[in-house]
This record gives C-alpha cells, sequence and structure tokens, in this order.
C-alpha cells in the first residue's frame, strides 16, 4: 500500500513516516500544502493522510484540490477536536478524522478500513494456486501452512499476487516496495526475491515465482513443475 503523509510538524511526520514503512507500506511526505497537491497529481496512491494546519494552502484547500481529479481515500488529522471542523472536512470529502495527540494503532485501523471503502471492489484475501494471501491480517499460507514473512517480503508477496499473471521489473519492484529509483549497482530486488521464494516455493514441486530473463518477475500457476 502507498500512502502520502502530508503533515508540517517535522516530529509527526517522522513518526508517522517510519512507523507505516515499519509496517511494510511505501510512504512519502509532504511538508506543505501546495507540495502534497503536487504529489497526488505525480502518483497513485492507496490512501492520504492530510493535516488541516499547514502551511501556504490549509488542508481543506488541499482536499478541495484533490477531489477536482481524484477520489483517492483521505485521512484529515486535526489538533482541534471542533465538531464544525470534523463536519467541514467530511463535507469536503475527506473518508475519515484522527484528532491529535493519536494512537498509532488507532491511525493504521483507521487507514485499513478507509481503504477496504475505497477500494470495496478489491477482496482482501488474493489466492494464487495454493498460496493465499490475507490483506487485513498481513499474513500468508502456502498449502495451509503459515509462512513466516516480513514487512517487506509481506509488500513483496502483495503486489506480486495482486498483479498475478504480470511480468513485474526490477524498477516497478524497487519503486512500489522500497520506495525507491532502481539502482543497477544494487541487489536488493534480487535478493528479496531469492528469500521469498525460499520460504514460498522452496518446499513445494510445483513453483509459483518465476523469473524472466531480463524482464524481471511473476507470480503464477505454471503446467511446469520448475521456476525457470
Amino acid at each position: 500500500m502507498k500512502i502520502l503523509i502530508v503533515e508540517d510538524e517535522a516530529k509527526t511526520a517522522e513518526y508517522l513516516h517510519r512507523g507505516l514503512h515499519e509496517q511494510g507500506y511505501t510512504v512519502d511526505v509532504a511538508r506543505t500544502g501546495p507540495e502534497g497537491h503536487a504529489l497526488t497529481l505525480q502518483h497513485d496512491y492507496d490512501v492520504i493522510v492530510l493535516d488541516v494546519m499547514l502551511p501556504e494552502m490549509d488542508g481543506f484547500a488541499v482536499l478541495r484540490a484533490i477531489r477536482t481529479h481524484k477520489q483517492t481515500p483521505v485521512l484529515m488529522l486535526t489538533a482541534r477536536d471542533r465538531v464544525d471542523d470534523r463536519v467541514h472536512g467530511l463535507r469536503e470529502g475527506a473518508d475519515d478524522y484522527l484528532v491529535k495527540p493519536f494512537s498509532f494503532l488507532e491511525l493504521v485501523a483507521r487507514l485499513q478500513a478507509v481503504t477496504r471503502r475505497g477500494r470495496a471492489q478489491e477482496s482482501t484475501q488474493l489466492r494464487v494456486g495454493d498460496l493465499e494471501i490475507d490483506l487485513l491480517s498481513r499474513k500468508a499460507y502456502r498449502a495451509g501452512s503459515r509462512l513466516e514473512l516480513t514487512a517487506k517480503e509481506f509488500a513483496l508477496l502483495a503486489l506480486l499476487a495482486r498483479r498475478e499473471g504480470q511480468i513485474l521489473s526490477k524498477t516497478v519492484i524497487a519503486e512500489q516496495v522500497w520506495d525507491m529509483n532502481f539502482d543497477s549497482n544494487t541487489n536488493v530486488v534480487e535478493v528479496a526475491i531469492k528469500r521469498l521464494r525460499a520460504k514460498i516455493d522452496g518446499p513445494h514441486e510445483r513453483k509459483l515465482l518465476h523469473t524472466i530473463r531480463g524482464m524481471g518477475y511473476v507470480l503464477e500457476v505454471r503446467g511446469d513443475k520448475e521456476a525457470p
């Protein structure tokens, strides 16, 4: 899941970025209203965390600008627990509200909830052959056995499963999972794929994670039993 945080308070922005990154999410941070709006034009986010009190362009103005071109779920943050503020934001198109200070666990739960509503058409359960992935509990199983995955390994597997049958390049994987531009001198993607393959395919005769030479990687069920 790719998240945009629009927050001018450095400590709050860093706290959210670090916490969500540790949960396996890809996170961008904007420190002003105009910067946040510009990022929404450049990228497709799964959800946006938007502070109300922002320099140059407040959160309500940013929200109005976003709603002219996208319906991305938006969770607004405010330091003022006033009913009229919440009503104003909801009328402008916000999906949820959270008052500072807040629990990080509650923030994550609310982000998952608004994302579910925003993606009502997408199942929270993915299946590729006998591989099962629960996006809500962030658990994966192969042939009924739980796979012990790190946060990044789960994010990588979820990306591949969502695009079952599609070849994903190293560049796409690096951007979506690590939020980085791919450097040909870096082998982070190859290492992660190797570790993930060992966990999901290692004990099994039929392989699901395949390497397409010179192109990238694909997760799919094939007639053959060996990954190339």
